[in-house]
């Protein structure tokens, strides 16, 4: 059975952060970007990745506007990388940093909210590309650089629909409980090795792009934002959380 517990409320201290260098996938937008700025804001040099480069420069300008360490931005789109382009960007930390004490896999995409028996199989394969297969070869690319940390911590972005299956979600909730199971896996792999902790974290209903694709009809003033929980993913990619591994944690 999944270790599902609730995330604590975390007040980090201004220097939470200092000196850790963390990789966030879907910086350009909604909770990457937030959690973005929440880190560099606490000491942190972000290294900023997505696809679309013009969103990765304002938060990069953001950033730096504010004082923060000069984050990095690396532009990837995960639905047409390979092996390489992955190996790559582990060897660009590596010269650039010599280690990474955070990964968090925040980037993922919908699909289509429809029956199975009508689910468009080239949508289907995207969704698992992006949502699962990606931050595989991610984690499997990082992994030397994770060992080279102090103290580093993995953390994939989980689902309510990852966690029992809800009829028209498809291929996302298929992806969702797959990353559960890639969470726990390699949690379980790093359970001896004391510098590195995997976890989830499932943010719930939060005001994002993707939120409203899927409930269309829904007023997104009634949601959370993505500030409103930097916190706990700070607490997560942070020495707060040292001990915690393999657990899928609920933001409520």
């Amino acid at each position: 059975m999944p270790n599902i517990q609730i995330i604590p409320v975390y007040h980090p201290e201004t220097d939470a952060m200092k000196g850790r260098v963390v990789l966030v996938t879907g910086a350009g937008a909604g909770i990457g970007r937030a959690v973005s700025i929440a880190l560099a804001k606490h000491g942190a040099t972000v290294i900023l990745l997505g696809r679309t480069v013009k969103k990765l420069e304002g938060v990069y300008d953001e950033i730096v506007a504010a004082g923060g360490p000069q984050p990095a931005i690396y532009p990837m789109d995960m639905e047409g990388a390979v092996w390489d382009d992955y190996l790559e960007l582990a060897n660009r930390i590596e010269a650039e940093y010599g280690r990474l004490d955070g990964l968090l896999h925040n980037a993922g995409i919908l699909g289509d909210r429809s029956p199975i028996e009508h689910y468009d199989p080239v949508v289907w394969q995207r969704v698992m590309l992006v949502n699962v297969s990606a931050p595989f070869l991610m984690s499997r690319a990082c992994v030397p650089l994770l060992r080279k940390s102090e103290d580093a911590s993995v953390v994939f972005t989980s689902s309510g629909v990852g966690r029992s299956g809800r009829a028209h979600w498809g291929a996302y909730a298929v992806s969702k409980f797959a990353t559960e199971g890639l969470m726990e896996t390699f949690a379980d792999e790093m359970e001896n090795v004391k510098n590195v902790r995997v976890n989830a974290i499932n943010p719930g209903a939060t005001r994002t792009n993707m939120r409203a694709k899927a409930y269309p009809g829904e007023d997104p003033n009634t949601l959370k934002t993505a500030e409103d929980i930097t916190d706990r993913y700070l607490w997560l990619l942070g020495p707060a959380s040292k001990g915690k591994q393999g657990v899928s944690f609920d933001v409520n």
